[in-house]
C-alpha cells in the first residue's frame, strides 16, 4: 500500500453563493513534487487552507500526514512549512529577524547560515524585508517556511509576479534544499512550471479537471495550454466587439509614444538609465525584465505619475511633463496593481471614469452598457469592485482603460492572475486592437504572450540590453523560444557586470 501524505475525499467548500471547492478527492503520495495550478479563484488557496487546517470544510474528508487538521492543527504545523500567497512577513523586520522570529514559532535552533548563503541573501542580512525586491522576498519567504525541514512545504504562488529566470532560481532552491521524504504542494497560475514537477493536479471554478503528469497534455506549452483550455470548455477566437465599435481618431506622428533618454533615480541607485524608444501607430511594444528591472517605473513616468529625473516622455507630441492632463486623455492606462475605486461598485467605477474622460449623456450610456456588455460584467454590475474575483477585477480595470476608446493603451502585466481562457480573449481584443490603430504599451510575464509583441525591449537593471522583434531576439540568440532568449540574455548581462 502506498504511503500517502494527504487523503481527501468528497470536499466541498462554499463561501456564501461561491463554491470554491467542488466535491473533490485526491490521494497525494509522500516525497513527491506537485504542482498545483489554477488561475485566481481556481480554489489553490481554498484546498491548501482546508490541508493545512486554516479553515474547515462544508463536507467531505481530509487527512494531512495521517492527522486530522482541525483536531491536530497544531502538530500538523509543527511538520509543515507553509508560505502564504501574500507576502507574509514582517517588513518592518530585517532579514535576519524574519529568520529569527519564525525559528522561535517552529522551535528550531536559530542556526540558517546556510539557508542565507544557499537564497544568496547572505549579503541582504541587515536589510529591511520591506526594502528587499520581490524575487528576495520570494526567497526570504521561502527560507522561513523551510526551517524547520518539513515533512509537507506548502508553497501558495512563490511565482506569482516573478519573471522567468527567478522562477527558475526559486524551484531549484526548493528541490536542492529538501529532503527525498518531503511532500512539495507549489501552487502556480504559470502552467509552463507543471513540467518540472512529478505529479499536475489543474483546478478550474474548483473542480479537478486534470490530475496526471503534464507531458501527457503535451510536449510544449502551446499543445499543453490548447488542451487545459478544452478542458475548461474550449476557446473559439472570434471577432473583437470593442475593436468592432471602436472610434480611433486619426494622428499623423510617425511616433506615438517616444521615450527619450528617460531616466530615474532615487539616491544612488537608478530605477531607469537613459532608456529610449518609439512606438509606431498600431504597435504592440513588449517591455519585459526581470522584477525590479524598471518596467513599471518607465509606464509611470510616461504617465506622469512620476517626475523623471531627466529626459522626456511623449504622447502623440504632447510632452507627458509639461501639459500631462492633454497627455493622459489620448492614453489608457491598466496599472499592474488593482487600482480602481474598491468602495464603489462597478457601475459606479465605469460612470466616474467615463465622466474623467469627458463622455456625458447618451454617449456615455451607450458606452458603459456596450462594454459591462462585452465583458460580462451584467452580474457584477452592483457589487463592490473589491470584492470582485481576480478575473473580474481586471476585466473591469481593463473596461476603465477602453471606455474613451484612446489610441494609446498602457497596459502593466493584465493577465496576471486570470485563467487561460481569460488570457486568450485579453490577447484577442489586445491584438485586434492594434490591427486598427491603437498603440500598445505592455508587460507581462508569460513569454507565451510576449510573442504576439512587434517589438520588446528587454530592460535589465534599468537599461535596455535589447530590442528587437521576438523572432529576431530567439534567431540572434540560438534558441528555440522567447523564455530561452530572456533566460540567456540575462545571464549574458550578469556575466560581462561580473567581468567588469
Amino acid at each position: 500500500m502506498m504511503n500517502n501524505c494527504i487523503e481527501i475525499k468528497n470536499l466541498t467548500k462554499t463561501y456564501g453563493n461561491i463554491k470554491a471547492l467542488d466535491n473533490i478527492s485526491l490521494n497525494l503520495e509522500s516525497g513527491r513534487l506537485i504542482a498545483l495550478l489554477g488561475a485566481d479563484g481556481a480554489g489553490k488557496t481554498t484546498l491548501l487552507r482546508l490541508i493545512t487546517g486554516l479553515v474547515c470544510a462544508d463536507s467531505g474528508s481530509i487527512i494531512t500526514l495521517g492527522l486530522n487538521p482541525l483536531k491536530d492543527k497544531e502538530k500538523i504545523v509543527s511538520l509543515t512549512g507553509y508560505m502564504p500567497q501574500k507576502f507574509g512577513l514582517y517588513e518592518d523586520l530585517t532579514v535576519e529577524e524574519n529568520l529569527d522570529l519564525y525559528s522561535k514559532l517552529k522551535n528550531t535552533k536559530n542556526d540558517y547560515s546556510d539557508l542565507l548563503k544557499f537564497t544568496t541573501l547572505e549579503p541582504f542580512k541587515k536589510r529591511l524585508a520591506g526594502k528587499l525586491s520581490g524575487g528576495m522576498k520570494q526567497k526570504l519567504g521561502l527560507a522561513c517556511a523551510m526551517l524547520s525541514n518539513p515533512k509537507l512545504l506548502i508553497l501558495d504562488e512563490p511565482s506569482v509576479g516573478v519573471d522567468p529566470l527567478s522562477r527558475i532560481e526559486l524551484l531549484e532552491l526548493v528541490k536542492k534544499s529538501i529532503s527525498d521524504k518531503t511532500t512539495v504542494i507549489w501552487s502556480s497560475s504559470y502552467l509552463d512550471e507543471s513540467y518540472n514537477f512529478d505529479l499536475s493536479i489543474i483546478l478550474d471554478k474548483g473542480k479537478i479537471i486534470f490530475e496526471g503528469d503534464t507531458k501527457t497534455l503535451g510536449n510544449n506549452l502551446e499543445e499543453f495550454e490548447k488542451k487545459v483550455i478544452d478542458l475548461m470548455g474550449g476557446y473559439i477566437e472570434h471577432p473583437s466587439e470593442i475593436a468592432k465599435n471602436y472610434n480611433i481618431v486619426d494622428y499623423s506622428e510617425t511616433c506615438v509614444v517616444v521615450a527619450q533618454d528617460l531616466s530615474k533615480r532615487y539616491g544612488d541607485f537608478w530605477a531607469v538609465k537613459n532608456n529610449s524608444f518609439c512606438i509606431k501607430k498600431g504597435e504592440i511594444f513588449g517591455l519585459l525584465g526581470p522584477n525590479g528591472a524598471g518596467k513599471s517605473t518607465t509606464f509611470k513616468m510616461m504617465c506622469a505619475l512620476i517626475k523623471p529625473t531627466s529626459g522626456k516622455g511623449f504622447i502623440r507630441g504632447v510632452d507627458v511633463e509639461k501639459n500631462p492632463t492633454k497627455a493622459r486623455s489620448y492614453l489608457g492606462y491598466m496599472a499592474q496593481k488593482f487600482s480602481l475605486y474598491s468602495r464603489l461598485s462597478v457601475l459606479d467605477n465605469l460612470e466616474f471614469f467615463s465622466g474623467v474622460y469627458g463622455l456625458s449623456g447618451l454617449d456615455k450610456k451607450k458606452r458603459i452598457d456596450k462594454i459591462i456588455e462585452i465583458f460580462s460584467l451584467e452580474p457584477y454590475k452592483n457589487t463592490l469592485s473589491g470584492d470582485l474575483p481576480l478575473g473580474f477585477k481586471q476585466r473591469l480595470s481593463l473596461s476603465c482603460a477602453l471606455i474613451h476608446e484612446p489610441g494609446v493603451l498602457f497596459l502593466d502585466e493584465p493577465t496576471s492572475g486570470v485563467d487561460a481562457i481569460q488570457r486568450k480573449e485579453f490577447w484577442n481584443h489586445i491584438k485586434l486592437l492594434s490591427k486598427i490603430g491603437v498603440s500598445v504599451l505592455v508587460t507581462t510575464h508569460f513569454m507565451d504572450e510576449a510573442r504576439f509583441c512587434d517589438n520588446i525591449s528587454l530592460f535589465y537593471q534599468g537599461e535596455i540590453i535589447a530590442l528587437d522583434t521576438p523572432m529576431n531576439l530567439v534567431e540572434k540568440t540560438g534558441v528555440k523560444d522567447l523564455g530561452e532568449a530572456f533566460i540567456k540574455l540575462i545571464k549574458e548581462k550578469n556575466d560581462s557586470f561580473r567581468i567588469n
